[in-house]
């Protein structure tokens, strides 16, 4: 990083008007920044400008946000400083498309999503030096447009860039993110919290989408359970393949978490009821890549990308 560089991000756009982008844009909101929160869904955005988003649960508020549109085209218009993409992985070579229509130097895009990888398929568009990664740490879903109940939200999150040159960058909208309420550290560390989430996410989202369990339901029930630590350990044998970091700890915090995560339908499942592609492909379905790469054999993360995939078209 060159000396002296700064950057005071002060508008924001939030592709993705679900339960993920409408609690970010709700804090930014509240935050006092000018956000700006797009879906190809009007229905979804209406509600951001007038009443305003309204979140309930682990955090309660009620904020409007600047000005809505239906495409990220739109965003030219407004030559935010930030992106925050809170969509399904699977938009993603959409999105960077479009974002590449008008991208220009000193535009940050933030993947704000669950998965692997999802911050190298927007650099194979935007460049390294434009995309950073988070890592999220609330659940939430969605009850209407514009009404989110936040089931939980256990602080902090997390933000890296791609390129060291972007890291003053980074630093910044950790600090925006901060003052609006969404505490959030900068870390060099996000590879490795980025394959311990996704491994919880791996072994409670496809086992709740094709059983309809909520994570408690499948938790509690001893038979489904060993499918779900089948999951734990073929995974973490993968991430270790690869030389990825996940603590000597991490099997004993796994479980406990996900004994704590409540009667909550996660996303997956979600996606499956309301007849959605899921994002199994970059979940489970990049665990099996991995595996394949490192010579370890994935049989629980192939049959579950299977079965979901299986529903998808259902």
């Amino acid at each position: 990083m060159k000396k002296g560089k700064t950057f005071s991000p002060t508008s924001f756009g939030v592709v993705g008007a679900g339960p993920v982008g409408a609690i970010l844009a709700a804090f930014l909101g509240k935050g006092g920044y000018d956000v700006t929160l797009c879906d190809v869904l009007p229905q979804l955005t209406a509600p951001a400008l007038d009443p305003g988003l309204v979140i309930e649960g682990a955090e309660d508020l009620e904020q409007a946000v600047s000005r809505t549109c239906s495409g990220v085209d739109d965003l030219a218009d407004q030559t935010p400083d930030v992106i925050f993409l809170t969509v399904k992985a699977n938009a993603l070579p959409l999105i960077g498309a479009a974002i590449e229509g008008f991208y220009r130097e000193g535009l940050y895009v933030v993947s704000w999503q669950n998965g692997i990888d999802t911050e190298l398929e927007l650099a194979r568009t935007l460049g390294r030096k434009a995309v950073m990664r988070a890592v999220v740490n609330y659940g939430c879903s969605l009850l209407k447009p514009g009404r989110v109940h936040m089931a939980f939200h256990h602080p902090p999150h997390y933000i890296q860039e791609l390129d060291p040159e972007s890291r003053h960058a980074a630093i910044a909208i950790s600090e925006v993110l901060t003052k609006s309420g969404l505490e959030t550290r900068h870390t060099d560390q996000i590879v490795s919290m980025i394959w311990r989430k996704a491994i919880l996410n791996a072994c409670m989202n496809p086992v709740c989408a094709v059983t309809g369990m909520t994570m408690a339901q499948a938790m509690n029930d001893p038979i489904v359970f060993q499918i779900i630590d089948a999951l734990v350990k073929e995974c973490v044998k993968v991430a270790r393949a690869n030389e990825i970091s996940l603590g000597w700890d991490f099997y004993p915090y796994g479980m406990e978490y996900m004994k704590k995560a409540g009667d909550h339908k996660p996303s997956m499942l979600i996606d499956i009821e309301m007849k959605r592609r899921t994002e199994i492909d970059f979940i489970n379905g990049k665990f099996a890549e991995y595996g394949a790469q490192a010579g370890v054999e994935t049989p629980y993360n192939m049959t579950l990308r299977a079965l979901v995939k299986a529903l998808e078209p259902k």
